[in-house]
């Protein structure tokens, strides 16, 4: 079930992305961040499973929270703090700058 909240969030944060970056620089920049944020999801989750594996039994801690849980919370948090930087609008009076 968590997991399942997890994918939900990354789906939504998608769809925002996707819609954020539509409206600021049209669709061929929409569908260039989507592929970079499916293609760190990718990367991201065969690495922090392999984390994962060094630090936990395959049941995990529990039924809902197994070593994949473990290895997608871990990648949501890498993944919060890297699209913080990365997305971040930086403005100087009121207008954005690049």
């Amino acid at each position: 079930m968590i997991s399942a909240f997890i994918f939900f969030a990354h789906f939504m944060f998608l769809l925002l992305i996707f819609t954020w970056r539509w409206q600021k620089e049209g669709i061929s920049g929409a569908i260039l961040n989507v592929s970079l944020i499916l293609i760190l999801f990718a990367v991201g989750w065969t690495i922090t499973g392999m984390v994962a594996k060094f630090l936990m039994e395959p049941k995990g801690l529990g039924i809902y929270y197994d070593r994949d849980t473990f290895s997608l919370t871990l990648l949501t948090i890498i993944e919060i703090i890297f699209y913080r930087f990365y997305y971040k609008q930086s403005t100087a009076d009121g207008k954005e700058t690049q």
